[in-house]
C-alpha cells in the first residue's frame, strides 16, 4: 500500500510537499473549506477534504495515513486542529510515522539584531508568537501521550512562484520599508518542501528545526533586486515611523534577529538549493521567462 501524506491546512507550503511525494508515488489528502481549492487540489492529483476548523473532524479520514503535516494556524482559541482532530489523529497514531508542525521564527521574538537557533528562548512579543508557543507546546504532550514521533519547523518568511516580491513590483504593491538594522530570514517554499520530504524520510522523535535560507537581509531588498530583474523602476523606500502597515505587518518589524538553519543541515543533509533570495527569485524569474 502506497504512504499517504495527510496535511490538515493545504496551503503554499503543504501544497508544495504534496506536489513534490505525489511525484515520488505517494497519496495526498488535505483539507480545505473551499470547493474552488478542491478542484485545484484534484486538478494536482491530490484528495481534498472539505472541512471547516470548528467541526469535530471524523476519524476515519486519518485511517491511512502515515504522515501528518499540520499547517493550520492558531486562532484567538488556541489550535483549531488540536481543538477538533485530537481524537482522530490519537485513534490513527499506532499506523502514523511523521508528524509535523509548520511554526515560525516569530518564537524567539526579538533578540536585536543577534542570533539565535533551536536551543534558544522562546520569547515572542506579539500574541501570534505566544499563540505559536502554546501550539507548539500541545502538541508535544499529545505526541508523547500518543508515541507519535513529533517534528517542529519553524519557518522564516516563504515565497515562491506566484507569491514573491516579482510578484509586487508587477502589481506596483512593492515599497522598501527603510528600518535601519532590520533584518529578516526567508525561505524559498521549494527549499521547505525539500526539508519536509527529508523530515519525512528519516524521522527524528522530538526534533525542532528552524526552517529558513542562509543570508538573513533587510525588508527591501528582495524588492530591489525583482526591479532589477524585471527591468523596472526601484520601488519607492518608506520610513518604518510613517509607514501605512497593518497590524499584522507591522508585528513582523517588532522582531529582529538572525535565525541559524545549522541543525537542518546536520541532521538531514539538507542545504538550501535558494540559500538567499537572489538565487530564489532568479530561479522563479526564469521559470516565468521558460
Amino acid at each position: 500500500m502506497a504512504n499517504t501524506l495527510f496535511c490538515f491546512g493545504y496551503g503554499f507550503t503543504a501544497a508544495a510537499l504534496g506536489e513534490r511525494l505525489l511525484r515520488e508515488g505517494w497519496r495526498v489528502r488535505g483539507t480545505t473549506r473551499s470547493a474552488k481549492k478542491a478542484d485545484k487540489m484534484r486538478a494536482a492529483g491530490a484528495e481534498p477534504v472539505i472541512w471547516s476548523a470548528g467541526s469535530l473532524f471524523p476519524s476515519d479520514e486519518l485511517d491511512d495515513a502515515t504522515a501528518v503535516l499540520l499547517s493550520i494556524a492558531p486562532d484567538e482559541a488556541g489550535d483549531p486542529v488540536y481543538r477538533c482532530c485530537a481524537p482522530a489523529l490519537a485513534a490513527a497514531a499506532p499506523g502514523v510515522g511523521w508528524l509535523g508542525y509548520l511554526s515560525t521564527t516569530g518564537v524567539y521574538g526579538d533578540r536585536k539584531g543577534g542570533a539565535v537557533d533551536e536551543t534558544s528562548d522562546l520569547a515572542p512579543t506579539g500574541e501570534r508568537g505566544k499563540r505559536r508557543v502554546r501550539a507548539e507546546a500541545n502538541w508535544t504532550l499529545f505526541a508523547m501521550e500518543h508515541a507519535l514521533p513529533f517534528h517542529v519547523f519553524r519557518l522564516g518568511g516563504i515565497y515562491g512562484p506566484g507569491r514573491s516580491a516579482l510578484d509586487q513590483v508587477r502589481t506596483g504593491t512593492a515599497r522598501r520599508v527603510e528600518k535601519p538594522g532590520q533584518v529578516f530570514n526567508r525561505i524559498h517554499v521549494a527549499d521547505a518542501a525539500d526539508a519536509l520530504a527529508r523530515s519525512i524520510a528519516a524521522p527524528k522523535d522530538g526534533a525542532i528545526y528552524n526552517l529558513v535560507d542562509d543570508e538573513p537581509s533587510a525588508p527591501g531588498d528582495p524588492a530591489l533586486y525583482a526591479a532589477r530583474l524585471l527591468d523596472a523602476p526601484p520601488p519607492p523606500a518608506v520610513p518604518f515611523a510613517s509607514a501605512e502597515l497593518s497590524a499584522m505587518a507591522r508585528s513582523f518589524y517588532s522582531d529582529n534577529k538572525r535565525v541559524s538553519n545549522a541543525r537542518l543541515k546536520s541532521d538531514l543533509g539538507w542545504a538550501p538549493r535558494y540559500p538567499s533570495f537572489r538565487e530564489g527569485l532568479e530561479a522563479i524569474a526564469a521559470g516565468e521567462t521558460a
